[in-house]
């Protein structure tokens, strides 16, 4: 029989996290934000829960086909814009609304002849200095887009640098004050300006991670009491078990010393099924549903965990590495990343299910202070 570790996938839990986004942002239409195959989950396997969105932003022109092949009528935003001649043309083909950010995006749309206008989202570098024209600089873009006979409606839209952990009006104020004279939909907020900056929430909001229940700041603190629920689960089983006497170590580095007698699970699970090598000793984990820790080194294809607050669990206990039980947040953190992080690298060899029945119910489950 195959290795027990799998993902589950739970498109409803993403159709609700896709209404909770509505009820915080009332007077927005909402961009669900899609990139790198919906952040691990799979485009094809949450597609069904995207149909209350107003449109879907991603990054790829091909994940930009795709959803249009799955029958997708609704505005598509490319959220880096065009690259090359060849682009223009599939943007065209496939009604794309393309995000603009640089004069050399214009010069390609200004040399094109599409079959009709194509929609832009302007965007302005309000501070993040990534992509977008500065401020005294984008009326001038506005202007020479608005005179193009290849360009359709304009949005205007930048991107926050710090909504996540700080103020953000120093950037809404750069924002406005550029575009003031201008017409056009006006589009600022990401995941964490949804939850927590109201004022941010223009005609459109462009939701991403929380669609997949995790945290905009990678620390499950900041969620908790919210009705997000987790959009995938990595689970597995225990396939052994040892008993440690005080003093003896275990795993790689003998990095876990026991203070006492211990049972200890091993579940197969490891870093190059996506689990993180540098989680630390401590990160929680659910064994037959009772939250424990992890103890010892993670290797490649096993980690180990302490039985102690699960005395009857043995090997074929289930395990939860993410999901309802453990957010993934609370495995990121400690391991010094974020969420999203982890979502995206569940490993290909680990086999994925689609939960057609529905989603989790959102569990506020303890989290390390």
């Amino acid at each position: 029989m195959p290795r027990p570790i799998s993902a589950r996938i739970h498109p409803d839990s993403i159709r609700r996290n896709i209404e909770f986004v509505r009820r915080t942002a009332t007077s927005s239409r909402v961009w669900a934000v899609i990139k790198a195959n919906a952040y691990g989950h799979g485009i094809e396997r949450i597609y069904p829960a995207l149909a209350q969105a107003d449109g879907i932003a991603l990054l790829d022109l091909d994940e930009a086909v795709r959803v249009r092949e799955l029958g997708w009528t609704k505005p598509v935003l490319l959220l880096e814009g065009i690259f090359e001649a060849r682009d223009v043309e599939i943007a065209d083909r496939y009604r794309l609304t393309v995000t603009v950010h640089c004069d050399e995006q214009l010069d390609l749309l200004d040399t094109a002849k599409p079959r009709q206008p194509i929609d832009i989202q302007l965007k302005m570098n309000s501070g993040m200095n990534r992509l977008g024209f500065r401020p005294d600089a984008y009326s001038r873009a506005w202007r020479r887009a608005s005179g193009m006979a290849s360009v359709g409606a304009i949005g205007l839209m930048s991107h926050f640098a710090n909504a996540d952990d700080g103020g953000i009006d120093w950037q809404i104020d750069e924002f406005d004050a550029a575009t003031r004279e201008l017409p056009g939909t006006r589009s600022l907020a990401n995941s964490a300006a949804v939850l927590w900056h109201p004022r941010a929430h223009r005609d459109w909001v462009r939701p991403g991670t929380i669609l997949y229940g995790a945290s905009p700041t990678g620390s499950a603190r900041h969620i908790a009491g919210l009705p997000l629920a987790a959009a995938m689960t990595l689970s597995s089983r225990i396939i052994g078990v040892q008993t440690l006497a005080p003093g003896e170590t275990i795993g790689y580095g003998r990095a876990f010393t026991a203070d006492r007698a211990m049972r200890i699970g091993v579940v197969a699970c490891g870093y190059a099924d996506g689990y993180p090598r540098h989680a630390p000793a401590g990160t929680p984990i659910a064994i037959d549903g009772v939250r424990t820790q992890l103890v010892g080194r993670v290797s490649m294809d096993m980690l180990t965990v302490d039985l102690t607050p699960c005395p009857a669990a043995g090997i074929g206990s289930s395990v939860q590495l993410w999901g309802d039980q453990v957010r993934v947040d609370e495995v990121a953190e400690p391991s010094g990343t974020i969420g999203y992080e982890l979502m995206c690298a569940l490993a290909r060899r680990v086999p994925v299910e689609v939960d057609a029945a529905g989603s989790i119910d959102p569990v506020d489950s303890p989290v390390a202070a």
